[in-house]
């Protein structure tokens, strides 16, 4: 295998575990916010996280005025997009949050043609449909266009607006640096927007290890594992990857929340793997077989 594959392969695995992370918060978060306001949690959250990305970047930290900026953009994207992600979802069903935000995954390869200019492949463009249609038949179930559906939606855009700026500047030398400035412009938005109602800590052990868990494995560990992974892979197929995050939902409810396993979670979720695997999986192996068949009439010419 090249370096190029094996840095894109890595690139690759790296994105599919933080969706698996991802996806095994939401049975915790769904129990969690009954007793914990959703904007404290963000804020209690982003701040363990960034004190666990400050604590671990001891020593390597290379915090330049390019990194700075870089990190406060990126950083004020996303904590943006949570903001008003929480905000719709109070006024909308989660299932349809889920589905709107999911749509990251066809506006990423449109926001990188309309302000980068990339040249974005058709299967590309086939995969983010199929993974959009995947989301659908996980997530709806009903559907109409209000207050909380249209701040989702601008979440969702922001979300794709993150994708594309962050595969733009993480080069992936500094990758540690640029998540915790990130982590830390986060924690800032999320605390103003918790502040007004002052803000409430987990009041359990139990909820302080959900916390925990939420803040330095899905949180710290995901920011960084994220920025490092695409700076090694485009947006577009960086989207399509994330997109499996639904999956993994409906996985660990099933596993670990007690949920019952249904056709829709079934049907929505092969569409997804099936877009995953037009853009990420099926070039390399064509790319390996023609690789195959050069060798072969090399060896062939040889004799």
């Amino acid at each position: 295998m090249r370096t190029t594959d094996r840095r894109e392969f890595g690139a690759f695995l790296a994105l599919l575990t933080v969706t698996a992370v991802w996806g095994s918060t939401f049975f915790m978060i769904k129990d969690v916010v009954t007793r914990l306001p959703v904007a404290d949690l963000l804020a209690v959250r982003f701040a363990i996280a960034s004190l666990a990305l400050l604590v671990f970047s001891i020593g390597r930290l290379k915090l330049d005025r390019r990194t700075l900026r870089r990190g406060a953009l990126l950083g004020v994207l996303y904590g943006v997009a949570q903001i008003l992600q929480t905000a719709g979802l109070a006024h909308t069903a989660a299932s349809v949050s889920g589905f709107i935000t999911g749509l990251y995954v066809v506006a990423t390869p449109l926001l990188s043609a309309l302000i980068l200019h990339t040249k974005i492949p058709r299967t590309t463009w086939l995969a983010a449909v199929l993974a959009t249609i995947g989301l659908g038949v996980l997530s709806l179930n009903g559907f109409s266009v209000g207050y909380g559906e249209l701040l989702t939606l601008a979440s969702a855009i922001v979300y794709a607006l993150h994708i594309v700026a962050l595969g733009r500047l993480s080069d992936g030398t500094d990758a540690l640096s640029l998540s915790l400035v990130q982590m830390v412009m986060i924690t800032i938005l999320c605390t103003v927007a918790a502040l007004p109602g002052g803000i409430t800590l987990p009041s359990s052990t139990t909820d302080w290890l959900i916390v925990i868990y939420l803040a330095v494995v899905a949180g710290a560990l995901t920011m960084f594992a994220q920025t490092w992974a695409q700076a090694r892979i485009d947006a577009s197929r960086a989207a399509v990857i994330m997109a499996l995050e639904p999956v993994w939902a409906a996985f660990f409810a099933v596993t670990l929340g007690g949920e019952s396993i249904t056709l829709r979670m079934i049907i929505g979720g092969l569409a997804i793997l099936s877009a995953i695997y037009l853009v990420e999986l099926a070039p390399r192996l064509v790319e390996r077989r023609a690789r195959r068949r050069e060798r072969r009439r090399a060896e062939a010419a040889e004799r």
